[in-house]
């Protein structure tokens, strides 16, 4: 009896998940808990396990495939690979004197019917408004491969394209159009985005619609948090275990900041302000699929290790993507690094529905007019506060900078709070 491979419970308000890769193939021997297929939702990568043993019967989902949540992705059978292979699937190869008789003259509908298309076969053949059943694959078993598409387009269009032709996708206003005119298509190519990336767009210009963003300036000289981090890091990374890094300052002086100015905490709900009396810290981390922003959670309650303790392990877990649904969600501020790809200076969008985030950037040497009158080169940072000028001031956002600017600049203000 064959075993069904669903898609499990993805989270909350998440119903609907894209097949990633397939870990397996058809035939293949699986233990019971063990990985198959990966899927990516619009904030996590996570892995399906087989809850039997046996062999992969059937792949009902290719990749690139969209599925909802409790979805038949494929089956298990009884038995191993071995086995299992030595059997005659349902759909069994033809005798090889009737593959050679059928060879010359394959059928687009046929190929397109039994191996599909390629996901990226299918977004070209979408945006161009191409029929499926009229383009011949010659992936493996008969899939529709992207140059296949492309083929179909070069070629002399005939009665049935023509007329086809005037009912293509509608194209805004605003876009190039992605037919035929583009004289460059041969030497493009399109890729259907991530759910991930899809998400990250939305919500960006989700921001930029909703809130009346606007950003402040302020550098910081890191004199001081340099100097305190070379005579102590090597006994601090001894004791505790972890590297002493210049995040742990930051989420230490945002939560200094927030405290003193909590409208930058709070978040706008209808008519309503809500103040938050905790600190759920989100620190961005850029990963292949895109960036993710995982959450510290009440970070004022942390100590200073625990602090770079739980960013390592968060970045760890985002890089190898193994975030969690809870992971991700109910932040109140964001914290993002542009530094470490060498900004020297940006305007951090805002992560609805907050109504802060800061930006921090490149540490760069810079001559600095010192309160004596002597120019001196100094170890300087620009950082960034966007924030929501519906219920943040300029004054409150710009004290916010300071703040900020002034704990690191004096680290021991942290310490002792003031």
């Amino acid at each position: 009896m064959s075993v069904e491979i669903v898609v499990p419970a993805l989270g909350e308000s998440v119903t609907e998940a894209t097949v990633a890769q397939w870990l397996k193939s058809v035939g293949d021997s699986v233990d019971r808990d063990e990985p198959i297929v990966e899927l990516e939702t619009d904030k996590v990568t996570l892995e399906v396990n087989a809850s039997e043993a046996g062999t992969i019967e059937q792949i009902v989902a290719d990749t690139g495939a969209s599925v909802a949540v409790g979805a038949v992705l494929g089956l298990i059978g009884a038995g191993d690979g071995t086995a299992k292979q030595s059997k005659a699937p349902a759909k069994a190869a033809p005798p090889a004197d009737a593959r050679k008789a059928a060879a010359p003259d394959p059928t687009p509908a046929k190929a397109a019917a039994n191996g599909g298309a390629m996901p990226a076969a299918r977004k070209m053949m979408a945006d161009y408004g191409v029929d499926p059943g009229q383009v011949a694959g010659t992936g493996k078993g008969g899939r529709i491969t992207k140059g296949d598409v492309q083929a179909h387009l070069d070629a002399p269009a005939g009665p049935t394209a023509s007329a086809k032709a005037p009912a293509t996708v509608e194209i805004p206003a605003f876009e190039r159009p992605a037919a035929t005119d583009r004289p460059q298509r041969d030497r493009e190519e399109r890729v259907r985005m991530t759910k991930l990336r899809q998400t990250i767009a939305s919500r960006l210009k989700q921001a930029q619609n909703s809130a009346a963003m606007l950003t402040t300036f302020n550098e910081v000289d890191m004199t001081a948090l340099q100097t305190l981090r070379k005579r102590y890091r090597d006994g601090f990374e001894k004791k505790y275990g972890v590297r002493m890094g210049f995040m742990g300052f930051f989420v230490k002086a945002c939560v200094s900041a927030l405290k003193s100015f909590p409208v930058v905490n709070a978040e706008i709900d209808g008519d309503e302000i809500v103040y938050k009396n905790y600190y759920d810290i989100g620190v961005a981390v850029g990963t292949p699929q895109g960036l993710v922003v995982p959450i510290l959670r009440d970070a004022d309650r942390l100590s200073f290790a625990e602090v770079e303790s739980g960013i390592g392990a968060l970045a760890g877990k985002a890089r190898d993507g193994a975030l969690s649904m809870a992971d991700l969600t109910g932040g109140t501020f964001t914290i993002t690094n542009g530094g470490v790809y060498g900004s020297l200076m940006s305007t951090p969008i805002l992560n609805p529905p907050q109504s802060g985030i800061l930006g921090m950037h490149k540490v760069q040497q810079r001559p600095m007019v010192m309160p004596d009158g002597s120019i001196q080169a100094r170890p300087m940072m620009y950082v960034a506060l966007s924030y929501d000028h519906r219920i943040v001031d300029g004054q409150g956002a710009v004290s916010f900078l300071v703040r900020v600017k002034e704990c690191i600049e004096d680290p021991e203000r942290i310490l002792l709070d003031v």
